[in-house]
């Protein structure tokens, strides 16, 4: 074993003369120019975003594109395919029918907008990251129920208020937040606060909302496979206490007594696998503590069933 060693200490220094004495020779190779943009494409089986599904577990495709300068700025849009909100404004969603109405709700993709500054500021392997989030949703068909609501449907107001997300209130948000991240030898991820400067995702009287959130993704030095965990808590102040049922007049809905909390935590386990070129794949698990009410989900998909159910997912990612 000594032996080897020698030898190719011998054999590494005679490269070494050799390629320093070309390189006096020769102009040296300039590496290729790394682009300011990227952009991104997936195709999932189910858009999931803080542990509840976004598209009544159903596929989504998504892509949006970044620009990061050198200083530390950045700027981003990404977009996904959603039906959360048409779902459930539908003739059969379930919180249309709690109200006795029929309209049709057209929402059929989320828009996200950002920028902010991200820089090592700590050390090396420790970007610290500080910026802004709005999430747009073109919408129409909205119906009118924010008069909370008076006497929505037939609801009157401590009934209709019992289910805040669907009064008529726009769903755009406006975040801001923080984060820092974080390396420790094949160990990534990030501490980040999120910070609701607006009603979030059209829950009535919800700004100020908070979402503190962990990830880690440890490197296996295998095959290209990263393992991936993430543990949230969505913060929604001003819970709602119902302490009686109130009917719709207008259907055989009946608004349950109880303490409607939108607070929940959630969490994720994954694989990531790295093709190469770009093309990576990943499977997760996802689930929450998303409650309800007697039967009721809070977080409701048509005919009452549950937004925050646990879920695998499968996508597909290709970067350019």
């Amino acid at each position: 074993m000594k032996t080897l060693q020698k030898s190719a200490l011998a054999l590494a220094a005679s490269s070494l003369l050799a390629t320093a004495a070309f390189a006096q020779t020769a102009p040296a190779a300039e590496a290729p120019e790394v682009s300011p943009v990227t952009a991104n494409v997936t195709v999932t089986s189910n858009y999931i975003y803080r542990g509840l599904t976004q598209t009544n577990n159903k596929p989504a495709i998504q892509g949006g594109f970044d620009y990061a300068h050198e200083s530390g700025f950045y700027v981003g849009n990404w977009n996904s395919s959603i039906s959360w909100l048409s779902d459930s404004y539908g003739a059969n969603g379930y919180q249309n029918m709690q109200k006795g109405g029929g309209g049709s709700v057209t929402a059929p993709v989320e828009m996200d907008f950002y920028a902010g500054f991200k820089k090592e500021l700590i050390g090396e392997g420790f970007a610290s990251d500080f910026g802004i989030l709005q999430y747009y949703y073109p919408t129409s068909g909205l119906p009118n129920w924010t008069s909370a609501a008076t006497n929505a449907g037939g609801l009157n107001q401590a009934g209709a208020v019992s289910q805040r997300q669907f009064l008529g209130y726009s769903p755009n948000t406006t975040e801001v937040y923080a984060a820092q991240n974080f390396t420790a030898g094949p160990v990534t991820g990030f501490l980040k606060l999120s910070y609701s400067l607006t009603n979030l995702f059209g829950i009535y009287n919800s700004a100020g909302s908070m979402y503190p959130d962990l990830t880690a993704n440890y490197d296996t030095g295998w095959n290209g496979i990263t393992l991936n965990a993430h543990a949230g808590y969505q913060y929604v102040p001003n819970s709602i206490n119902q302490s009686q049922q109130y009917a719709n007049t207008n259907s055989s809905f009946v608004s349950p007594a109880g303490t409607y909390n939108m607070s929940y935590a959630d969490w994720k386990l994954g694989v990531t696998k790295d093709f190469g070129g770009g093309l990576s794949g990943s499977v997760a698990y996802t689930g929450t503590t998303a409650g309800k009410v007697n039967t009721t989900y809070i977080y409701a998909t048509p005919l009452n069933g549950n937004q925050g159910r646990g879920n695998a997912v499968v996508s597909l990612t290709k970067t350019f």
